[in-house]
């Protein structure tokens, strides 16, 4: 394991290892500190907390939560909710996908944003709700992004 992980990671799992079930607080504790969950810490935690690798691998990949690599400058959460559904969520996702690779932006599915009568939805870096969203009125939001830097 690489050296920047392996002394950021040791005292998460002195402080997690001995709880009831403590896998999921210490993914979340390890996301937090890294952004993501790095695969090079995998192997650490399976043995800290008498797993298996496969084990740890497999909540990772199960938990829609959990990054597996690092995210972008920004995160865009667009709904896919059964109402943003029957709006266009599915082509806003590959609309912003596409676009959010080209301008350092982590696009996340989420599973509703509470904007059920005026979907697609999308929610801007933990702050701003957008309804009714568009790819232009996507494509206007990154832009607004750019500015901001």
């Amino acid at each position: 394991m690489d050296d920047t992980f392996t002394d950021r990671i040791a005292p998460l799992i002195a402080e997690y290892r001995d709880l009831p079930g403590a896998l999921l607080p210490l993914l979340h504790a390890v996301q937090h500190e890294f952004g993501y969950i790095p695969a090079e810490v995998e192997p650490a935690i399976a043995r800290a907390l008498s797993l298996s690798r496969a084990e740890v691998h497999g909540v990772i990949s199960y938990y829609h939560h959990f990054r597996q690599t690092p995210p972008g400058r920004h995160a865009v959460r667009v709904c896919c909710a059964e109402a943003c559904q029957a709006n266009g969520a599915e082509a806003l996702v590959a609309h912003a996908q596409a676009r959010g690779a080209l301008a350092d932006v982590t696009v996340e599915p989420v599973y509703c944003l509470g904007l059920c009568a005026s979907g697609p939805a999308m929610l801007v870096d933990d702050t701003t709700l957008h309804a009714r969203v568009t790819p232009e009125r996507f494509d206007a939001a990154l832009a607004a992004l750019e500015t901001k830097r």
